[in-house]
């Protein structure tokens, strides 16, 4: 059995803790110990060894996701895309990088959902494999517990052996039809996750996606598995559910009888954490006053939240959200409306995480930036070289190692190095304490994209 977990998705209905940077499937919204990503991936090993799992991500978020799977694979498959181009693309190009066998059954896991008990999930995934192996195109499909017009909607028909007959397909429904729906019993929610042959899978996407299947060759992804640029810029943005599944006639339908949550939502994750006895979720440096049945988040300065009732509070470094419970799904029009401001609050977070350690950005203006870089204890940054700014680098705590054009330089707290325009450099910790320093960005263009690597230990090298 194979298995595709897609990700990549930024998640902007999980605005402000999502970002471009930092899409929801890496984030621990349920679990402080694992993020969506590495629950999802513990499922998929209960059906299949490491070897057989193909995550599909952006390639921004590619060196990010193969650090959280390193605990359970030293070297995961991981598929970066390009551009964003929705779950048909990604599912084609997956399905293609593993089609050795085309008789095997693929397992399609969307990220972004968590499942409390995988003895259920392993039961019904083997309920579908039967229906799977007679050529079926199988979905997975939970009883709905309120009229949701995000998801998509599966009408049961008629048993027939491990499986149901689909009477009707409804992606994203609108929300009177969605309650209409969830009056029906015969409705059940689409939850994503897709059994089937490679070859049906493939079949289906040839018939009703012909453009997506023709233009996704079997060299589309090269050696270090990066999906290549000019094969995928002109592809259409669709999901599977939109492009392939309402149409095809093969669909069968599996029950998962156990409790299934959707994380795209503050409201989802509200819904799915333990509470306080006046219904409250709680997280970070807050404090309530006469608060009931609200959610309230921050990440690091004081909440002080009193007299109100039903609201998501999200505070992060640099933006703050206030909402309904029930208007959460809403946030996505703020997004986009910071989206076409051109806000920074959208693409990543003031602390940025990194194989090595981490930054925060403190300020920054035309021309200049300046942040704290803490390099963990033995990590280093790779060799690299700036074609548009300087930079100043200052010791605040440690013991910093710095090349600089083929020279060593060590310094200790409150000394300092200049890095010219184009010099090649890397800073070090070889110590067993974090590394802490200011540094400061002066030139023409400010940008983590002006960054030429020659070496990394983290396998970014990009000449």
């Amino acid at each position: 059995m194979k298995c595709i977990i897609l990700t990549g998705s930024s998640g902007d209905r999980l605005w402000p803790m999502a970002r471009t940077s930092s899409p929801k499937e890496l984030l621990k919204l349920y679990n402080n110990d694992k993020t969506l990503l590495q629950n999802i991936f513990e499922n998929a090993m209960a059906l299949t060894d490491a070897k057989n799992i193909v995550t599909v991500t952006n390639f921004a978020q590619e060196t990010d996701t193969k650090l959280q799977l390193k605990n359970y694979s030293n070297k995961p498959i991981v598929i970066s895309e390009p551009l964003v181009r929705n779950s048909a693309p990604s599912i084609t190009c997956a399905l293609n990088f593993i089609k050795r066998k085309r008789d095997d059954i693929a397992v399609i896991l969307p990220a972004d959902f968590i499942i409390t008990n995988k003895k259920s999930f392993l039961k019904t995934i083997e309920a579908a494999k039967l229906s799977a192996q007679e050529g079926n195109v199988v979905a997975i499909g939970v009883k709905p517990s309120y009229a949701e017009e995000g998801f998509g909607y599966i009408k049961a028909g008629s048993k027939s052996g491990s499986a149901y007959a689909v009477e009707q397909f409804t992606e994203k429904p609108s929300l009177e039809l969605a309650q209409e729906f969830f009056k029906d019993k015969k409705y059940f929610w689409n939850t994503g996750i897709y059994v089937a042959k490679i070859s049906v899978l493939l079949s289906a996407i040839e018939e009703y996606a012909p453009d997506i299947y023709s233009a996704i060759s079997p060299d589309i992804i090269d050696k270090n598995n990066k999906i290549k640029y000019e094969d995928y810029e002109n592809l259409p943005s669709i999901s599977i559910d939109y492009a392939v599944i309402e149409k095809i006639d093969n669909l069968t339908f599996v029950e998962l009888k156990t409790k299934w949550s959707d994380m795209s939502s503050w409201k989802s994750i509200y819904d799915n954490s333990p509470k306080d006895s006046d219904g409250n979720v709680i997280s970070g440096n807050v404090i309530c006053n006469k608060v009931k049945n609200s959610f309230v988040f921050s990440q690091k300065e004081l909440v002080a939240v009193s007299g109100v009732n039903d609201k998501i509070i999200v505070d992060t470094e640099d933006a703050l959200l206030v909402c309904d419970n029930e208007k959460a799904k809403e946030i996505s029009k703020i997004v986009n409306a910071l989206k076409n401001i051109k806000s920074k609050t959208v693409e990543e977070h003031k602390t940025v995480f990194r194989p090595w350690g981490f930054y925060t950005c403190l300020n920054s203006g035309k021309g200049w930036l300046t942040k704290i870089i803490t390099v963990a204890a033995g990590h280093k940054l790779s060799l690299q070289s700036h074609n548009h700014r300087s930079e100043h680098w200052v010791v605040l705590e440690g013991e910093a190692t710095v090349i600089l054009d083929n020279e060593k330089h060590i310094l200790n707290k409150a000394q300092s190095i200049d890095i010219p325009l184009n010099a090649v450099h890397s800073l070090q910790n070889h110590t067993n304490s974090p590394l802490k320093i200011l540094e400061v960005q002066k030139g023409d263009y400010i940008s983590e994209n002006d960054i030429i690597r020659y070496e990394d230990i983290y396998g970014r090298v990009n000449v």
